[in-house]
């Protein structure tokens, strides 16, 4: 009887820090979050110019709507909304998808905006037979064996819940920075989401890292804790791991992927052009 060789995934940063002392020179230094070296002035600018954008969306559409990670990029925009005008808190509704692999850190923030801001938002979860039918077949892992498993799991947990989210739609928002990825880079402010045929905002488009970081605590926005534990990006807890300091800031997303194929089908057409 021949015995198959168990071949493990890469250990991740956090594991690898969490196996070595603090004070040896071997641990890795993880991700923190950049400090802004620009101007008081600049910021204020760069959030006005938000608060225009925003406002500029909520009196143009009726059913407009934010997608929001729960993660920094989505924060700013939820905070933005949230303690803009009555019009503008109305007019763009504020939803999350609960995919069932979320971090706990994740879902404790759906707490965290509702205490801070009066504010519950949405949740749309992923159909239980569909979850079911995948985990039957392919395993619940079966995401790290191919890139066309994890699409597809993807899009059972976040693509078709995305997709009733908005089937009432009129526009929708995204946290999405060209500074992200490659896939971003010529990401505009405004574009047509080919697959409903309804306008796509990425508010923060021309946003920086430091830009974001600074919003969030001049306005002492919560923040996902994981923040604090070496991920800028998170997505499900089984597809993000913490980064390197210096690392590219998705790289703990689908680390065991090409980075020019990092997307999960949210935002397909950052591939296709």
């Amino acid at each position: 009887m021949s015995v198959i060789p168990i071949v493990e995934l890469p250990a991740t940063a956090s594991e690898i820090a969490s196996e070595i002392p603090a004070a040896s020179p071997l641990r890795p230094s993880l991700w923190t979050a950049p400090e802004y070296t620009g101007t008081a002035a600049a910021l204020e600018a760069k959030e006005a110019a938000l608060a225009e954008r925003l406002e500029a969306i909520a009196s143009r559409f009726y059913r407009a709507r934010f997608a929001s990670s729960l993660a920094a990029e989505d924060m700013v925009i939820t905070d933005a909304i949230l303690r803009g005008s009555a019009a503008l808190r109305a007019g763009i509704r504020v939803f999350t998808l609960a995919t069932g692999r979320l971090h706990a850190e994740t879902l404790a923030m759906l707490d965290e905006v509702k205490a801070h801001y009066g504010y519950e938002i949405e949740r749309f979860t992923p159909d239980a037979e569909a979850v079911e039918n995948y985990v039957r077949k392919h395993g619940m892992n079966a995401f790290y064996d191919s890139v066309e498993l994890r699409k597809e799991c993807c899009g059972i947990r976040k693509v078709e819940p995305l997709n009733r989210a908005l089937s009432h739609a009129d526009a929708w928002l995204t946290g999405q920075r060209r500074e992200q990825a490659v896939t971003r880079a010529e990401l505009p402010f405004e574009e047509i989401d080919e697959a409903r045929g309804i306008p796509k905002f990425n508010p923060l488009a021309d946003w920086t890292e430091a830009e974001v970081w600074a919003y969030l605590k001049r306005h002492a926005v919560p923040v996902n804790a994981l923040h604090a534990k070496g991920y800028p990006s998170i997505g499900c807890e089984p597809c993000t791991r913490a980064v390197r300091a210096g690392e590219d800031v998705r790289a703990g997303r689908w680390w065991w992927e090409s980075r020019d194929s990092k997307e999960c089908g949210l935002h397909e057409q950052n591939i296709k052009h």
